[in-house]
């Protein structure tokens, strides 16, 4: 297993699409943390406006990066139209130890 950085960039005016596939987002990660292999997950507020979601960080332990684009790609976020653009990455943890 290897960690990988999911970052998405939201579309435009995503809010009302992103609250409709919350629960079952949520319940996605929630399904990770369970097995142990979630590290951190949250939305990203715009600068200017901290009430605003400009996308989402989530760093999770996948076996391969095609794990990881499939986990992505099925994510209900992408089913309703909420992410514009996401990168997947493998991340190495340092610190905190």
């Amino acid at each position: 297993m290897m960690l990988y950085i999911l970052l998405a960039t939201d579309t435009e005016n995503s809010s009302e699409a992103r609250a409709q596939a919350r629960p079952a987002h949520l319940a996605r990660l929630a399904e990770l943390d369970k097995q142990g292999r979630l590290l951190t997950a949250g939305p990203t507020p715009m600068p200017d406006n901290p009430d605003t979601v400009s996308g989402s960080l989530i760093i999770a332990d996948f076996d391969s990066l095609d794990d990881a684009e499939a986990w992505a790609g099925s994510d209900p976020y992408v089913d309703a139209g909420v992410y514009a653009e996401l990168l997947i990455r493998p991340y190495k943890k340092v610190f905190p130890e």
